[in-house]
C-alpha cells in the first residue's frame, strides 16, 4: 500500500502505523495495538491521544480499559477539507506579509518532484498570455501523465496559449491532442536534454530532469524577455 499521501496530509509515521493497525484489528485495547504495530508502549499511547484529537479514531471505556476503533477512512477527506478551510482563512494575512516584504527574491531554488510541481504552479500563476517551453524530454513525465494534462487544462482555462518545443522522444505522448490551446513542435532525436526552460510573463523556470529533479525560478523581466527572444528564434527555425 502506498501510504505517502497520508504523510502528505500531515500524519506521522507512528500515526499512520497505529491507524492502519486499528483498521485491521477493528476494535482493540492498547496491548494488541502495541504488539501488531511494533511501536513502543509510550509511543502508541501518545499517538492514540493525537489520533483521537484529530478525529481518526474513537474510544470507549469498558471498566478500566479503553477500547479504540479507527473511524471510517472517508473521514480523512473531511479532515483535509477542514485543513483547507483553515488555510484559506489564513491566506489573506500571508499574502499581505508577502507584499510587505522589503526584499523579494529574484531567484528561488526547488528540489524534488514536490518542489518542481510548486515551481510549475508559480509559473501557472505568473500572469501573461503566453506559455513558452523548450527542451522538454521524456523524463519530464516523472510528474505523472494525469498531472501534466490537468496542468495544461488549468493553463488553457486562464486563456494562456502555449508553444511547446519538445524533444522527439515525447512524440508518442501526443501532447497536441491532450493539451488545449497548444502548438507543439519537436526537435530531432539524437540528443536528449536534461534541461527544460519555461517562460511565462516576467518569470523563467529552469528544470534539470535528474532522478531527483532540481528547478530554478527566476523573477526578472529583462531576463524573461531575453529567454523569450531565444525561444522565438529556435521555434521559428524548427519545423513541425
Amino acid at each position: 500500500m502506498d501510504i505517502k499521501i497520508l504523510e502528505d496530509i500531515g500524519l506521522t509515521t507512528a500515526e499512520i502505523k497505529v491507524y492502519l493497525t486499528l483498521l485491521e484489528l477493528g476494535s482493540a485495547t492498547a496491548g494488541p495495538i502495541i504488539e501488531k504495530s511494533g511501536l513502543q508502549s509510550s509511543v502508541v499511547h501518545m499517538t492514540l491521544i493525537k489520533l483521537t484529537a484529530k478525529g481518526f479514531i474513537t474510544s470507549i471505556q469498558q471498566g478500566k480499559r479503553h477500547h479504540y476503533q479507527a473511524t471510517d477512512p472517508k473521514n480523512i477527506a473531511s479532515f483535509i477539507d477542514e485543513k483547507k478551510q483553515r488555510f484559506e482563512q489564513l491566506l489573506p494575512e500571508l499574502l499581505i506579509k508577502q507584499q510587505q516584504a522589503k526584499q523579494k527574491p529574484e531567484v528561488v531554488l526547488y528540489r524534488g518532484i514536490k518542489g518542481i510541481k510548486e515551481l510549475l504552479l508559480e509559473l501557472l500563476n505568473a500572469g501573461g498570455s503566453q506559455h513558452h517551453t523548450f527542451g522538454s524530454s521524456k523524463k519530464s513525465l516523472m510528474l505523472g501523465d494525469a498531472w501534466w494534462v490537468h496542468y495544461h487544462k488549468e493553463r488553457a482555462a486562464k486563456k494562456i496559449k502555449a508553444k511547446l518545443l519538445f524533444n522527439e522522444s515525447l512524440k508518442e505522448w501526443n501532447a497536441q491532442a491532450k493539451y488545449p490551446q497548444a502548438e507543439v513542435k519537436y526537435t530531432k532525436q539524437g540528443f536528449e536534454p536534461l534541461t527544460e526552460t519555461i517562460i511565462r510573463n516576467d518569470k523563467v523556470g529552469i528544470i534539470i530532469w535528474t532522478d531527483n529533479p532540481i528547478g530554478t525560478l527566476i523573477h526578472h523581466k529583462e531576463a524573461a524577455q531575453s529567454y523569450d527572444q531565444f525561444f522565438s528564434f529556435i521555434w521559428d527555425n524548427t519545423k513541425k
